[in-house]
């Protein structure tokens, strides 16, 4: 298939080397430049939109909604092309993706990712696919590139960023509680690694788990995803929460939390960084 990629960070980057070595023609574009080897590099959004299918991972609402709505890229795709946008973004923004592909008629899926870009690299990330299954099925050999499993979450495109959303304000949760673990058992003689050895072989043996764990018994947070990042999908979180008229009191603790973590000069190391924010200030 002739796919286009917009977006070439970490994620990005590794989907795009993926695709072309699985024998795909792939055309880039990127708002900062930059190549990757096998793939081409176009000169503008519109270019990437003449193949068989897009695929776009760009940060957040902002940088597509500049990219592509309002630059009018949409109405100059090429017909039948079907357009995977796998970022996190939020549900009302893929509502209003939705009517805007409709309107240029050209196909739409929602296929958020989970993984961090070391497991984006072996092309292991779980997609959460999301749209009309005719769109689905036409992308479906791509995503099998770029991930280890695709999980259908119906035909309703937000309702994957739905899940995506869920899922990071889940690991964040996690990270309060092993942060909040932390401070009981360490305050009663424990060493974290011993606790953190008790909880990942009983209880809590999930990759979320095995990640954070592993960077706070190290103390190390250097940014594998930023906090700042972590805190856009809090308040994603949170305004999906606000919409469908739900309150969610962990979620506003953590997102609390997250906040205080990037006042404190965080904002750019990794989002389990907030553990740490935790528990150096739990004697306070």
């Amino acid at each position: 298939m002739e796919i286009g990629i917009i977006g070439l960070g970490a994620m990005g980057r590794a989907m795009a080397r993926n695709l072309a070595r699985a024998g795909h023609g792939v055309k880039a574009w990127n708002r900062s430049g930059g190549t990757v080897d096998g793939v081409t590099t176009v000169a503008s959004p519109v270019e990437a939109f003449r193949g068989d299918a897009v695929l776009t991972m760009l940060s957040d609402d902002d940088a597509i909604r500049s990219t592509l709505l309002a630059s009018g890229v949409l109405a100059q795709a090429k017909p039948g092309l079907v357009h995977v946008v796998t970022s996190t973004i939020s549900v009302a923004f893929a509502r209003e993706l939705v009517a805007a592909h409709e309107s240029a008629r050209i196909g739409y899926v929602s296929a958020p990712v989970l993984g961090r870009p070391d497991v984006a690299a072996k092309g292991e990330l779980n997609v959460l696919a999301g749209g009309p299954p005719d769109a689905v099925t036409k992308v479906r050999p791509l995503l099998d590139v770029i991930g280890g499993r695709v999980w259908d979450m119906g035909d309703q495109a937000p309702t994957a960023n739905a899940a995506k959303i869920a899922c990071n304000m889940m690991i964040t949760m996690a990270i309060e509680a092993m942060a909040e673990a932390v401070v009981l058992t360490e305050a009663n003689g424990l060493a974290r690694e011993r606790f953190f050895d008790l909880i990942l072989n009983t209880l809590f043996g999930s990759r979320s788990y095995q990640v954070y764990s592993a960077n706070i018994a190290k103390g190390d947070y250097e940014p594998g995803f930023k906090a700042t990042l972590g805190m856009k999908d809090l308040r994603l979180a949170a305004e999906a929460a606000e919409e469908a008229g739900r309150v969610l009191p962990v979620l506003a603790a953590v997102h609390a939390r997250m906040t205080q973590t990037i006042a404190a000069g965080m904002g750019d190391r990794d989002w389990s960084a907030m553990a740490k924010f935790t528990i150096e200030s739990s004697d306070s």
